[in-house]
């Protein structure tokens, strides 16, 4: 029997599947979400290999929630959360979820407490959800390379991820996930800024983009993530801003990891105008709910660049 996973959202769901297709040695994958309409979609997609469970106290050990506050829930509620098991004994416990580092230690902590022989692991992921539907996602482990566990950890995110990271100790994937979301958060911004510059001044955002992906303004925002609609037609962007890593998310790392700036002391002086950008845009009606990189739409940018334009591109 393998552990299943709670969060089956925009990225979730896509990372459960890529479990159930590329694991053979899977006789069930037992997973529990508290969305009863994901559940029975699994269930309906994949009815040999999916067993919905009533709660978290079946072998989970990959957890992905949107929350410290959900991790806690998950893990210390006194019905229904992993700790609440008569026993975790041996158990591999792996969380997923981008949250602040005081939680996730605290949580660890508890499952010290429950067990010597439990093992609990950061393990935050980047890619978005067309890196989830694709396999692709790179998994930041808070463990070293030297690790007895990590071997069995990297063969298991390796089924929903190209690179795993083992980042030198417990609560270090943490770091880097909101050194990431810090760095692509900002990128996103000033590409969002950079593109509309272009526009406003007559140039056709398609060159740009292309000229950004030769030059050193190249990214993966850029590249796959365009704030622009119309640049990526696969991008959230091209679709209204419907899917990909919702704003509000954004604004939660980005705050994440301007609290642990100050926390170690370090200088961030775009971490200011970066988060005020975010927090407006997770409380504007046009943006709130859609993808990060409606940061574009927030900002003023013009989203009918292509009606001034030849259909085509050059």
């Amino acid at each position: 029997m393998f552990p299943g996973n709670r969060g089956l959202g925009v990225m979730g769901y896509p990372m459960v599947l890529n479990l159930v297709k590329k694991v053979n040695l899977i006789d069930k994958l037992h997973v529990y979400d508290i969305s009863n309409q994901d559940l029975a979609k699994l269930e309906a997609e994949a009815p040999e290999k999916v067993d919905v469970c009533a709660s978290a106290l079946e072998d989970i050990i990959l957890t992905m929630v949107p929350e410290g506050s959900h991790v806690r829930a998950v893990y210390l509620n006194k019905e229904h959360g992993i700790l609440a098991a008569d026993s975790i004994d041996g158990k591999l416990l792996i969380d997923c979820s981008t949250i602040d580092t005081s939680t996730s230690l605290a949580v660890a902590d508890a499952v010290s407490g429950k067990s010597k022989s439990a093992a609990m692991y950061d393990a935050p992921v980047s890619g978005g959800s067309l890196g989830a539907a694709a396999g692709t996602l790179t998994f930041m482990v808070g463990c070293t390379e030297s690790d007895p566990n990590f071997p069995t950890i990297k063969k298991l995110l390796g089924t929903m991820g190209k690179s795993i990271f083992p980042c030198g100790g417990f609560s270090l994937g943490l770091t880097a996930k909101l050194c990431n979301n810090y760095c692509s958060g900002l990128v996103a911004i000033a590409t969002a800024e950079a593109m509309d510059i272009g526009i406003k001044s007559g140039m056709d955002p398609r060159v740009l983009a292309s000229i950004f992906s030769t030059s050193t303004a190249q990214s993966t925002i850029n590249d796959k993530w365009n704030p622009v609609p119309g640049i990526c037609p696969d991008a959230p962007s091209s679709k209204d801003y419907q899917g990909g890593f919702k704003v509000q998310l954004m604004k939660k790392d980005f705050q994440l990891a301007v609290d642990t700036a100050s926390r170690v002391g370090s200088n961030v002086r775009l971490a200011s105008s970066g988060l005020e950008v975010y927090q407006g845009a997770s409380e504007d009606e046009n943006c709130r709910d859609r993808d990060s990189r409606v940061v574009f739409r927030y900002l003023g940018g013009d989203e009918d660049w292509l009606n001034r334009f030849s259909p085509s591109k050059p």
